[in-house]
């Protein structure tokens, strides 16, 4: 309670500050009235999503987001904070999360930002080869996606060099990866998932990455760096042991969640074409250690080409996503040796885990074979003088045979009320990940947005 008393004291005081200083004569040269701007924004929201094959309840939440924006002449300063309480997969929280909060000075050249951001890379949607700056939470289950975005903490600076070209420069000093939640899946009564293994924070594990932009009159394009750890990581097994205490002897495989060092060469481009929008995005990945380090997937090429077009009013676009290992290599199950020697089933068991703990991390990856191809379908229509939108997401995976349906219904009661409804459905073949995931992530949502 007292942090949220504080949070709405400090963004009020930032209002009354402005309101203040735009009836105050300012001094030629300073942020004059003309150019300061202050906003006060945000919602309350009720939001469920449940009936999943483990879980009556997956997320259920109530929550006040609080916006506040001050833009002056050469100063900006932007910040969100949810303060949120509910049922997340049977655990019981109430919490307060600093969405972005960041300072800044801009001009008509040159800005630098500093603080919580968030940063969407890539003109694609949905599958982005080239959107590694910030991670998400995949377990935060609403009817935006795009809800699961988190910030990271950098330092942002951007060169306007021409009104057509733009160079974006982003370092990060600390890592943040996204939340898979390994511990809610069923993977056996042998295994269980410790704390994440973070990498040190320090100079050599920073992240830096930088993109030119182009936007010309035909067509927009970019090139893109980045260095660091990826937040779309895999697991490592921490230890492998035997449990005397139960009736017969047992593996006990305790796993941590991992991540790795990797750089990425990206482009991407989009090009209107009558009625039609075409994109397309590319990454190339340099890893090193996917031989040593199961959750370090091998260097690959990923790319996605999309189409949109508006037919008759149902606006529709089309993702071809692939990737391509070129130094793919098979990983082959381990032969047991003589089952009566005690060593020998020992050395089988171990080698067994790790064969079946690769081989899960290249599913997570994609590199089951040394391509993969998948395609999404997204349709979205509005009724009823635009009060009602209609959407429908599906996705098949041709290399593993997952495949995902999401629909969408939102009803604009009023300018200010939203409800919203849908469901979620993935499935795969057995021991895929979407197997896994889909007895935990599966159900129906249903959310009333207030906004402000």
């Amino acid at each position: 309670m007292k942090k949220l008393v504080l949070t709405i004291a400090l963004l009020s005081s930032v209002i009354l500050y402005g309101q203040e200083s735009d009836s105050t004569q300012t001094p030629s040269g300073t942020d004059g009235d003309e150019n300061r701007k202050v906003e006060l924004s945000g919602y309350v929201r009720g939001s469920f999503q449940g009936f999943s094959k483990k879980y009556d309840f997956s997320n259920i939440f109530a929550q006040f987001a609080l916006k506040g924006k001050y833009a002056g002449k050469h100063t900006l300063l932007n910040a969100e904070v949810w303060f949120l309480g509910g049922q997340h997969f049977g655990e019981y929280y109430n919490q307060m999360h600093i969405i972005e909060a960041y300072a800044g000075y801009v001009s008509d050249k040159f800005d630098f930002l500093a603080g919580n951001q968030i940063v969407k890379w890539g003109r694609t949607d949905g599958f982005s080869p080239t959107d590694n700056i910030c991670p998400r939470d995949y377990f935060f289950l609403t009817s935006d996606t795009d809800d699961q975005l988190r910030s990271n903490f950098m330092a942002r600076a951007k060169w306007r060099i021409s009104p057509s070209v733009d160079f974006e420069f982003i370092a990060i000093p600390f890592y943040k990866p996204s939340s898979y939640r390994f511990n809610l899946f069923d993977m056996g009564e042998y295994a269980s998932f410790g704390e994440e293994t973070l990498p040190e924070r320090k100079f050599s594990n920073a992240t830096l990455a930088g993109k030119i932009n182009f936007e010309l009159p035909g067509a927009g394009f970019s090139l893109s760096y980045f260095r660091g750890f990826d937040p779309y990581h895999g697991f490592d097994i921490k230890s492998i042991g035997l449990n005397m205490n139960s009736p017969e002897p047992a593996p006990e495989i305790l796993y941590t969640s991992s991540s790795y060092m990797k750089q990425t060469i990206g482009a991407d481009v989009a090009i209107p074409a009558g009625s039609w929008i075409f994109r397309a995005e590319a990454g190339y990945n340099i890893t090193k250690g996917e031989e040593v380090f199961i959750y370090t997937p091998a260097s690959s090429l990923s790319w996605v080409v999309a189409a949109e077009k508006d037919f008759g009013g149902y606006l529709t676009i089309f993702q071809y996503i692939g990737k391509f290992t070129p130094d793919f290599r098979e990983i082959h199950e381990p032969v047991m040796g003589n089952p009566s020697d005690p060593t020998q089933m020992l050395i089988y068991m171990q080698d067994m885990v790790w064969y079946q703990s690769r081989l899960f991390n290249r599913r997570i990856f994609n590199q089951q074979k040394r391509g993969n191809h998948a395609f999404s379908l997204t349709a979205r229509k509005t009724f009823a003088y635009e009060t009602i939108t209609a959407e429908l997401t599906g996705y098949y995976n041709l290399t593993s045979r997952e495949y995902l349906i999401r629909p969408k219904l939102s009803w604009k009661a009023s300018d200010n009320l939203t409800l919203s409804a849908g469901g979620h459905y993935m499935a795969g073949p057995k021991e895929s990940i979407f197997d896994y995931s889909g007895p935990v992530m599966n159900g129906i949502f249903l959310e009333l947005k207030a906004s402000f």
